[in-house]
């Protein structure tokens, strides 16, 4: 399955190599064109009608996860965080970088720990991740510093149609793009796959500078915490509720037509649909936003629970709805509301 195929690879930022080559060798045969720019991004181009609106559909290959910031004498190693809760870390199973090298994070066992130690989250200066090296000439012979660290989590599908994985962010994004440009569409199509985002949207802001496109949907996974004990109006959003659409966040305010435009093909369609009921968070629109002469973008998402985590959980209908609503509005939305 092609989600299990991204989601298993590890693509953390600035190493998003092992990504973007399964995207490559997906597309083969299904586009006009493949580049890759010097920071990283995969660009593809598909030609549509002369006359089309171009449309740009985006996504970002990387995941959260560490760096190995330092190799210890006894051959553990320090760490570094992108965008990982520290509190996830103690005992979870990894990967060390691209030879994906098997480690555990550990931190001082409880028998051990004071007493005010038992009831306080433990600092990530206080945990080490062990691959089974004795010293630090034994493990430097495996792993450097800079090194990614990716979790090792195993892709299952269970309960009602879901999935747990992770790297769910983003790539169902990437997967949706793919399935999309397979398909036979009547628009300009470039699909812009991203690096760097979760580290301030460094791929986006270079791909944006030069672009030149009539629209932009960027495709995330986004957060979700529809459980028991959380607040309705904190919940963002609902997992089997359709995919959701963003009003506004932290580096965007999405332009009223245009959600109106993408809304009115969902009802017409019986497409299921919800808006994300926060503000907080950004994406690479908020890049897009802001290149060429100013470009309206339209955010869309699958709710995922426990993002940025190694257990992301995702609801099939919300994929599959997803990528039905992007096909029906570049097929019969976007040229009403682009002209």
């Amino acid at each position: 399955m092609l989600l299990e195929k991204l989601t298993t690879a590890c693509g953390l930022p600035g190493f998003e190599d092992e990504v973007r080559d399964i995207i490559k060798e997906e597309l083969e045969g299904h586009v006009e064109s493949m580049k890759v720019d010097r920071i990283g991004n995969l660009i593809v181009v598909k030609k549509g009608k002369n006359d089309s609106p171009h449309i740009v559909l985006s996504a970002h290959m990387d995941e959260v996860g560490l760096c190995i910031k330092g190799i210890e004498k006894d051959g553990t190693m320090k760490f570094a965080s992108w965008g990982v809760d520290p509190r996830l870390l103690p005992s979870m199973h990894v990967f060390v970088g691209k030879g994906k090298i098997k480690g555990v994070i550990g931190n001082k066992p409880i028998h051990l720990q004071k007493e005010a130690e038992r009831t306080q989250v433990y600092d990530i200066d206080a945990m080490y991740i062990d691959i089974g090296c004795d010293s630090k000439e034994e493990a430097e012979k495996l792993v450097n510093k800079g090194d990614f660290v990716a979790f090792d989590s195993k892709y299952t599908e269970f309960g009602e149609n879901k999935i747990k994985a992770k790297a769910l962010d983003d790539r169902v994004g990437c997967a949706a793009i793919i399935e999309l440009l397979k398909m036979d569409l009547p628009m300009n199509i470039t699909g812009i796959f991203c690096v760097q985002e979760e580290v301030g949207l460094k791929g986006s802001a270079v791909a944006s500078k030069s672009l030149n496109a009539d629209l932009v949907i960027n495709i995330e996974g986004t957060i979700c915490a529809d459980m028991e004990g959380v607040d309705e109006h904190e919940r963002v959003t609902n997992q089997g509720a359709g995919p959701c659409l963003s009003l506004m966040d932290m580096t965007s305010v999405y332009l009223k037509k245009y959600l109106e435009a993408i809304v009115k093909v969902a009802e017409d369609e019986k497409i299921p649909y919800q808006y994300r009921g926060t503000g907080m968070g950004g994406t690479d629109a908020g890049s897009y936003h802001t290149g060429g002469d100013g470009i309206p973008c339209i955010g869309i998402a699958v709710p995922c629970r426990y993002i940025h985590s190694p257990v992301s959980v995702m609801h099939k209908n919300d994929y599959d709805n997803l990528v039905k609503l992007i096909e029906a509005f570049i097929k019969k939305g976007v040229e009403r509301v682009i002209g």
